[in-house]
């Protein structure tokens, strides 16, 4: 498996994919020291995680340039994920005690009645590319914090950074035999499916992740999957500063070359404020340098998949056929690397591919709606519920937009947010469960009764 830089186009390395008998023989390994591993005390796997998070800090520097030399994002935009995903770590290390210790529900005499949360076993985690730091500590944090051992796949196009999130957890404390990683593609994460593990945790598109849960419904174990969106925002006419809600959701829609699972994908525009936030928005996105991702400076480097491009190119040829009309962008950028020119369309439609489907990369389209109740319709028009977004003065009438769309996160005022407090979770096509919060913690978990009388 040839490892490439996307942007440079250079074979950064070659990999051994695994085998079918090399996964079940790393299975086999997880499957034996799991119940000495959950029979390690909750603080000493505590401080071994903690102990795996300094490592992450110690190692920022050359772990981000790792981490941009395969997906092709800002230096700046990969060290800002290493230290986002110690916060996280920090916040679920903190409250695990809280959250996984027994809970004691009746204590009287003669009757004790508490419940246990036990590990499920042995977890299956096939995570994500764009993001490889924050999902997988999603996942995997949890999941060892709980007493699980982990089969960790990381994506064909951040393995370099998941075998570096390997040697570290093992050099941090986490038994060579609690850890693995699977190596591969499409035929990896296909032969991981047929394996009788105890959970699946899948971070990615909704047409694999539709897959992956009718695969493996029959095995009657948790599945969890954290899928894509197609996220609104609506920019209210009361907004205050017009200029500002511009910029800062112009980052929204492109940081990470628009690569995010809650990047903001379609904005729907008050007519009054209109006219100035699409030049606002316009002139930020003109603003913006393009180019190698280890310039200082550069805001958006490669695209991390090539494949990308023609579903960029193609929503753009549909959009414009039905009447969109293209501010700027909408063409790769020449030479070596998998560059595209940020793009902000206009005059769409909520019948438009860009309005309708994923997009994942470096484009928006920008629609005029007269009113709250045309926002609210144009929003609701989604098989996507991840998140959605309402700028505007009044907070009750951002709620009570917000309360309308069945969506996992709301945002007044924000977007393109994720706090390790709060659950991360999906509706309809982007996902089921929840990472994050105490129910993320608890995702990891069987709960078991315990009637005790004496």
């Amino acid at each position: 498996m040839q490892i490439i830089n996307p942007a440079t186009e250079e074979i950064i390395t070659s990999l051994t994919e695994d085998s079918k008998e090399s996964l079940q023989s790393k299975f086999e390994m997880l499957k034996s020291a799991q119940q000495l591993w959950a029979g390690k005390s909750l603080t000493e796997r505590i401080s071994i995680l903690s102990a795996f998070s300094t490592l992450l800090e110690s190692e920022t520097e050359e772990l981000a340039h790792i981490l941009t030399s395969e997906v092709g994002k800002p230096l700046q935009q990969s060290r800002n994920e290493i230290n986002g995903a110690r916060a996280r770590i920090k916040w679920m290390l903190d409250h695990a005690v809280k959250y996984l210790a027994d809970e004691v529900m009746i204590d009287e005499p003669g009757l004790k009645e508490i419940i246990k949360y036990e590990p499920l076993g042995v977890v299956c985690n096939i995570s994500a590319w764009n993001y490889p730091y924050l999902v997988g500590v999603n996942v995997f944090i949890p999941a060892l914090l709980s007493g699980n051992a982990v089969m960790y796949k990381p994506s064909e196009y951040a393995t370099l950074t998941g075998l570096q999130i390997e040697k570290l957890l093992k050099q941090a404390g986490v038994p060579d035999q609690v850890f693995q990683v699977a190596i591969g593609a499409k035929e990896t994460g296909a032969a991981l499916l047929e394996m009788d593990f105890n959970g699946y945790f899948f971070t990615g598109s909704y047409q694999t992740g539709k897959y992956i849960y009718e695969k493996v419904a029959p095995k009657m174990v948790p599945c969890q999957l954290e899928l894509g969106g197609k996220d609104p925002l609506y920019i209210a006419e009361d907004v205050a500063d017009v200029s500002a809600a511009a910029i800062g959701t112009a980052d929204g829609a492109f940081y990470n070359n628009g690569q995010s699972c809650c990047s903001v994908e379609r904005i729907y525009v008050h007519e009054k404020n209109y006219e100035a936030y699409l030049s606002a928005f316009v002139n930020e996105v003109k603003s913006w340098k393009s180019g190698l991702p280890t310039t200082d400076g550069v805001y958006l480097g490669s695209l991390t998949r090539k494949a990308q491009i023609s579903v960029l190119e193609n929503q753009i040829k549909d959009a414009l056929g039905k009447g969109a009309k293209l501010l700027t962008g909408g063409k790769t950028i020449s030479g070596k690397g998998y560059y595209f020119e940020p793009t902000v369309l206009t005059e769409v439609t909520n019948d438009m591919l860009v309005m309708q489907e994923e997009s994942f990369g470096p484009i928006i389209g920008i629609m005029k709606v007269k009113d709250d109740a045309e926002a609210l319709k144009m929003m609701q028009d989604t098989d996507y519920g991840l998140t959605a977004s309402v700028y505007s003065a009044d907070q009750s009438r951002a709620e009570k937009i917000l309360a309308q769309l069945d969506a996992g996160s709301g945002y007044w005022n924000c977007c393109d947010r994720v706090s390790a407090a709060l659950p991360w979770s999906g509706r309809k096509y982007s996902g089921i469960g929840a990472t994050l919060s105490h129910q993320g913690l608890r995702a990891f978990t069987k709960p078991k009764a315990y009637h005790l009388r004496g």
